[in-house]
């Protein structure tokens, strides 16, 4: 008998089920008829349940070391009828205990509910739970059989549960339902097609796929595939509307209920890899994955048109060129009108990215290129990308546009990303949790983790340099070029393969060349000509460089891993922020600096102007610095400011000043008068007089200016507001001081801000020290997750909650206090039952709070509550 045969026989049902029984939480009554069924991590009985107690005083939550005895008596009665003497040691059984331990942990991470776990069966199921990195040869042949017999028990387990049948019932019509709903939408969005048409449109989708369903990983061996699949690399960001109680919604929803968002980012805050998603979801036509929140995607073809690559000669392309504009490698075959035939059809999704990378003289040709084709092809779906500052507020408001901006990465963002980076480099997890405990006790680590770019230049060095990191941007660049110009190569042994060896000062001197070319043409992409011809000239002054231009620049676009090829005959840099700071570096060895400041209200000159001050000699950054301020009058400009709008010489100016404000982080050696000079003036800017200008203060100004900010005492209610609102923009663990100060606050202006502000930090940190201080009359308090609502629950409970998305019902039954909720905001009803029976769970609930689409819909309220539309409410 083999040994998944012998294992299989030993753990009988009689012997296995009170053990897996004891992995979940007791279930209560009724058959959970929930539009969204529990999931398994809301099943287990571990984690987020701890010191709940079961029925006679049972113990309805394992710890660590519960469950680490449990797998131990599985695998003892696994192993039991083999005797002392065949049987494993105790060695391999205490690590086939570890591992088990770990897999059945990981229970709490699956998403899956139980129908669609049994749906898998056991050997699909068990490769869903965790392994350990590596197992014994002697234990390797019983783990298999062992974690797949489990899961079958496990399985089987879920098929016994009351509900079981009746949910496996209700997910059948629901699963026709959908797909008569999809049907449906295929059938308004895609009329009757042409034979060619079809063909194409499949070989137009797996081209999509294929070439967007990859990222490039900073910092991986340039001698392997530095390719990470972005299934795998996507960590979902959340993105906010302009006010200031913006609900937050993960960025890939961003079209859900909008035909058109413009959206804003800083560099690297993951613009185009959001853009890339959006469009390999939209090709694939993964139903399933899709899900409710994106039916919008079903049916659309994704059009992903960068902007600096389509625009020849300051003229955008028109649809039928939109293949060929970004080469396409099956624009050839694309039928004659076909372009016209989706957009028409208001099939497309258009992805225009990069408002920002084309030069501002270009941007007013973009916009009424944009108009034209909405007005000419309305029903469309329209996502333009920008940085934060690149365009007006209102810039595409007329339109019809709703403007989100990406949030910076919370800091679970970082933890799954930090994770999901060294799982692709397959780094030690230990260096993960190193590193993620570096960011969390350094506050310039965590000032550099706020973006997936800095994220990940910060785990490539981190591994490189065996834990020693740089703590400020321009000590984390300069190791980031040494990594990649020189130690790689010449730390592995690696010979280039053209036998051409460039010291990392060489190759630094010629990509700043390109670099510093590249900004003086407000441009991200050149010409391979010019390359050569910029290159050619730089190795007139480098003697000891003998080989021709051409075989330099193939150097460069080969081994630096600084440069690329995007297109035949066009050159770029990996990343924007690589060029900005190879092109200050220019600007400062030549003393470029009346070019440097005659551009410095430009947005795509922000970088540069910073990595300039941080390169500069003392003298060098004192004349940047007076130059960004000279001629400022803060009452003139307050005055002006109250009179104008965004996009005008008077915001362009206090940009500036903020600008001004957040080189000095970047200067280490500065005169005292010009740091004081600019503190003084971005003092007479707050505390800000509007939601606009608190966007601004935070966004420009960043965490300098928290150290400017005031109050509570001397302040308007509106003043105070606004303070808030400036100080959750930046985010940052050095913000909640700040914050914290306002909860004494008696407006409820001010609470509601401080309660929508809490996803912007820890959860427990901002519970503890703002929100559990928090006057709680009249007062919603906000629930962005489970997470949130289980502290709420820990603190006792409270009267009033507001929820910012949907929730199943029985969760909301378990998480939230029972006797005392009073008031509930459901932000939508969309996807809960379709009765509200469930509420009656809530013996003292008064008020429920719904928008006026669901408030006339819904079924089974109890008498005594009473609907109010969310709409009124929240002008209240």
């Amino acid at each position: 008998m083999d040994a998944s045969a012998a294992v299989a026989v030993r753990l009988a049902s009689a012997a296995v089920a009170p053990l897996v029984k004891r992995l979940f939480v007791r279930e209560g009554p009724g058959a959970r008829l929930v539009e969204e069924p529990v999931r398994i991590s809301g099943l287990v009985s571990f984690g987020g349940l701890r010191g709940v107690q079961g029925v006679r005083g049972e113990k309805n939550s394992l710890g660590e070391q519960d469950l680490r005895k449990l797998t131990a008596e599985l695998v003892a009665r696994a192993l039991r009828s083999y005797g002392p003497h065949d049987g494993p040691d105790d060695a391999v059984r205490a690590e086939l205990a570890d591992a088990l331990a770990l897999a059945l942990h990981s229970l709490g991470d699956l998403a899956m509910d139980d129908v669609q776990a049994v749906r898998l069966g056991p050997g699909e199921f068990a490769g869903r739970l965790a392994r350990p990195v590596a197992l014994s040869a002697d234990a390797e042949p019983y783990y298999g059989p062992l974690l797949d017999t489990a899961c079958l028990h496990i399985l089987n387990f879920f098929t016994q549960r009351s509900h079981f049948v009746a949910r496996t019932l209700v997910e059948q019509t629901r699963s026709l339902d959908r797909l008569v709903a999809i049907a449906d939408l295929l059938a308004e969005r895609v009329p009757s097609q042409r034979a060619e048409d079809t063909r194409f449109e499949q070989r137009y989708t797996e081209h999509i796929t294929r070439k967007h369903s990859e990222l490039t990983i900073y910092g991986l061996d340039l001698a392997q595939a530095r390719e990470w699949r972005l299934d795998s690399a996507y960590v979902s960001l959340e993105a906010v509307a302009m006010g200031d109680t913006a609900v937050p919604l993960p960025a890939e929803r961003a079209l859900a209920g909008r035909d058109k968002v413009l959206l804003r980012g800083g560099a690297g805050s993951g613009k185009t890899t959001l853009v890339q998603w959006l469009a390999v979801a939209a090709a694939r036509q993964d139903y399933d994955e899709l899900g409710e929140h994106l039916t919008h995607l079903i049916g659309r073809l994704p059009f992903v048109l960068p902007l600096r690559r389509i625009i020849r000669d300051g003229l955008p392309p028109t649809p039928d060129d939109f293949l060929r504009a970004v080469r396409s490698a099956v624009a050839g075959a694309q039928p004659d009108g076909w372009a016209d035939r989706v957009l028409r059809a208001g099939r497309a999704l258009l992805l225009v990215d990069g408002i920002d990378e084309i030069p501002r003289r270009e941007r007013e040709e973009t916009r009424r290129w944009l108009r034209e084709l909405m007005g000419e092809f309305p029903g469309n779906l329209w996502l333009v990308t920008a940085r934060s500052s690149a365009v007006g507020e209102d810039w595409l408001a007329g339109d019809g546009f709703t403007e989100l901006t990406l949030s910076p990465m919370s800091r679970d963002d970082v933890t799954r990303f930090v994770r999901r980076w060294h799982t692709a480099a397959g780094a030690d997890p230990a260096l993960a949790d190193a590193l993620l405990g570096a960011i969390r006790t350094s506050a310039d680590l965590g000032g550099l983790a706020v973006n997936p770019l800095m994220c990940g230049l910060l785990c490539a060095l981190h591994r490189e340099r065996r834990g020693f990191l740089p703590h400020g941007r321009r000590d984390l660049y300069d190791a980031a070029l040494r990594m990649l110009l020189e130690r790689r190569d010449t730390e592995r042994g690696i010979a280039p393969g053209d036998g051409l060896r460039l010291s990392s000062e060489t190759q630094t001197l010629l990509l700043q060349k390109l670099a510093h070319w590249l900004i003086r043409n407000d441009s991200v992409e050149m010409e391979r000509a010019d390359a050569l011809t910029q290159l050619g000239r730089a190795l007139e002054y480098m003697a000891h460089v003998d080989a021709p231009v051409d075989r330099v620049l193939r150097h460069l676009l080969e081994r630096s891993g600084l440069l690329r090829e995007p297109a035949p005959e066009r050159i770029d840099f990996v990343h924007r922020t690589f060029q900005d700071y190879l092109g200050a570096k220019a600007l400062v060895e030549e003393g470029d600096f009346p070019l440097l400041l005659k551009n410095a209200y430009r947005d795509q000159w922000e970088d540069v102007v910073r990595m300039a001050v941080a390169l500069g000699r003392p003298a060098e950054r004192e004349r940047i610095l007076r130059g960004l301020v000279a001629g400022v009058d803060p009452q003139d400009l307050i005055r002006r400011l109250g009179r104008t709008g965004a996009g005008t010489d008077p915001e362009w100016a206090l940009r500036r000043v903020l600008l001004a404000a957040t080189c000095l982080e970047h200067a280490t050696e500065i005169a005292p008068g010009i740091r004081r000079h600019i503190e003084e003036l971005v003092s007479s800017f707050v505390p800000p007089n509007g939601s606009h200008w608190a966007r601004v203060l935070a966004e420009q100004g960043g965490p300098r200016v928290l150290g400017l900010l005031p109050g509570p005492e001397g302040l308007t209610e509106q003043e105070a507001l606004h303070v808030v609102v400036t100080a959750a923009r930046i985010g940052t663990d050095a913000a909640l001081p700040v914050i914290a100060r306002f909860r004494e606050h008696s407006s409820l202006r001010v609470r509601r801000q401080l309660t929508w502000s809490w996803s912007k930090f820890d959860t427990r940190q901002y519970a503890d020290e703002v929100l559990a201080h928090l006057d709680q009359g009249d007062l919603y308090f906000t629930a962005h997750n489970v997470e949130h609502l289980d502290a709420l629950r820990a603190m006792g409970g409270r009267a009033r909650i507001q929820l910012t998305r949907a929730y199943p019902p029985e969760s909301l039954v378990r998480l939230i206090d029972t006797e005392r909720l009073t008031h509930l905001w459901l932000h939508s009803a969309r996807t809960q039952s379709d009765s509200l029976a469930w509420l009656s769970a809530f013996p003292r609930l008064e008020v429920l709070v719904l928008p006026a689409t669901d408030v006339a819909s819904r079924l089974g309220i109890p008498g005594h509550i009473t609907v109010i539309d969310s709409n009124a409410t929240a002008k209240d």
